[in-house]
């Protein structure tokens, strides 16, 4: 089973299954495929995690987060007043850090697939090469996002025709991103060390950007041990730092653990009341200790612990905490919710959790000339200025500071519920900080509520991240009464707009799993990406 968020990538992976495929193997060959058919977010130049668990029980994670470059300093961004330059790490070349997707694809493939990487490959370079049909969501977003790509010449030659727009059912061909595929095919390390690293080089020099060819040489991905917690029953496996999502997953989880939250019902004022006040706590700590623990200290150990989670949550009462008293410091960042997410199970049990990005729809909007594919804008996730308020009046820590080879703070949380040996639910979601949220809900529902699959990722949903004290929710999530309810309780609410999303709906949740009874594969595509699919044999 296979679900990501374009069904042409998914029918690749399930190809590949079909053909006698490992989990891994589906994962690298869906992966590339997102990167020709769905610009936004599938990518060869940004970065991940790949969560896998293996049959025999064996679990990894391969952090394939991209780093500074090594000319990257704490106040890059700043004017010589110490304020931030507005867009200077959201857009163009200097936004950019060192790519890692397909050096964390390839670790992967090598260590625990079994395919041949050029095969895996094919299916991608046939798509870039021969074409594939525009759907109506992508022929809407490129416009939406042609005010960032038009500033660059070959992602508005590329992808926008100069402004004469792809339309609903045109073929899209991308000639130059096939060539690069095929050199890949040959050779993965052509990224980082040949033509296609030369390219990269050429186009940093052209926009004054700072990755160098010994960046991209000594990038390497990092092999991690997973996190793991329990939850009523289920063993929940899930990232460790840079990524804050497994440490903030299973503390919601261990303080929720203390309520019976089936009892109160999915749609219950009590419940939502709960939910809100046990993610204002976790998104304070988030703010407070996360950073890359490569270079800072994070108590990871004290964060995910059972008696942690009870003293944290002995202070919730009938009414809201404002977000202020939880803290006295407040330190917080923005991330952008334009990611994806992709989630497969094989035959044999084995499961892949992976979610991987150019952090803001389109990343940086440079596409590299002659490369045919888009660099990411992830130092945006460092904090620009720490202490200071950034434009979406944030106030970021000193433990997330830029610094040459660093790793930034992520949300990204693919994690996997395994139950009497068997994987029951993989998921994960795009969605920056409402990733975290997104997972913790599908989770609860599934477990608490007793929904099936299909049920949990359609169900809606709320965010609250501590800084701003709001409530964010979907249309329709909460009705008068519960929202009429929870306000006398002293909650504030916004739409669930932001300034980095064009969509109202929270996450985009792609989830399978095994059917504990009967062990058959389970598959559930999030209805709120109408390309999205799930697929299974």
């Amino acid at each position: 089973m296979v679900t990501s968020a374009h069904a042409l990538a998914t029918d690749v992976g399930l190809e590949v299954l079909k053909n006698g495929g490992n989990a891994i193997d589906a994962a690298v060959a869906v992966a590339v495929a997102l990167a020709v058919v769905y610009p936004a977010a599938g990518n060869l130049a940004g970065g991940g995690f790949m969560l896998i668990r293996l049959a025999d029980g064996t679990a990894t994670v391969i952090d394939y987060r991209e780093t500074a470059p090594a000319a990257a300093t704490a106040k890059m961004y700043l004017d010589e007043h110490g304020q931030i330059i507005r867009d200077k790490s959201i857009k163009g070349h200097l936004s950019v850090a060192v790519p890692a997707t397909i050096a964390g694809l390839t670790y992967a493939l090598e260590k625990y697939g079994t395919k041949r990487w050029a095969d895996l490959l094919a299916p991608a370079v046939s798509l870039a090469e021969q074409g594939f049909f525009v759907t109506y969501e992508l022929a809407e977003e490129l416009k939406h996002y042609s005010p960032l790509l038009s500033q660059f010449d070959e992602s508005k030659r590329v992808l926008l025709r100069n402004g004469n727009f792809y339309r609903e059912g045109e073929l899209l061909k991308q000639p130059e991103l096939a060539a690069t595929l095929r050199r890949l095919q040959r050779n993965p390390r052509d990224f980082y060390e040949g033509e296609t690293a030369k390219l990269i080089i050429e186009e940093m020099r052209r926009g004054k950007g700072i990755i160098s060819a010994e960046d991209l040489k000594n990038y390497r991905p990092k092999e991690r041990k997973p996190l793991i917690g329990t939850y009523r029953g289920y063993e929940i496996i899930t990232v460790p730092p840079p990524s804050s999502g497994g440490i903030l997953l299973l503390e919601m989880l261990n303080m929720l653990e203390r309520y019976d939250i089936s009892s109160l019902g999915h749609n219950s004022s009590r419940k939502y009341h709960l939910l809100i006040e046990v993610m204002k706590r976790a998104f304070a700590d988030r703010a407070m200790h996360l950073g890359d623990a490569d270079f800072a200290p994070v108590p990871v150990e004290k964060l995910i612990s059972k008696n942690y989670a009870l003293e944290l949550s002995k202070n919730i009462t009938d009414s809201a905490t404002p977000s202020l008293q939880l803290q006295t410091v407040s330190f917080i960042q923005s991330e952008s919710e334009d990611t994806t997410h992709f989630s497969i199970i094989d035959r044999f049990g084995n499961a892949v959790a992976n979610t991987y990005t150019l952090n803001f729809a389109y990343g940086s909007g440079v596409m590299v000339k002659g490369a045919g594919f888009l660099l990411n804008n992830e130092m945006d996730d460092f904090a620009a200025s720490p202490g200071h308020p950034n434009e979406f009046k944030l106030v970021q820590g000193e433990k997330n500071a830029i610094a040459a080879g660093k790793r930034p703070l992520s949300s990204m949380t693919p994690t996997i519920l395994v139950k009497n040996g068997k994987p029951l639910l993989v998921l994960g979601s795009p969605g920056g900080p409402t990733i975290i949220n997104s997972v913790l809900q599908v989770i609860i529902n599934y477990v608490d509520h007793r929904m099936n699959i299909r049920q949990a990722v359609d169900a809606p949903r709320i965010h609250h991240q501590w800084l701003p004290d709001v409530v964010r929710y979907e249309p329709h999530a909460l009705s008068e009464d519960v929202l009429e309810a929870l306000a006398r309780r002293g909650h504030v609410f916004a739409t669930a707009n932001s300034p980095s999303s064009r969509s109202s709906y929270i996450g985009d949740v792609e989830a399978v799993g095994i059917d504990e009874s009967s062990g058959y594969r389970l598959g559930a595509n999030d209805l709120r990406k109408p390309d999205s699919k799930a697929a299974g044999y």
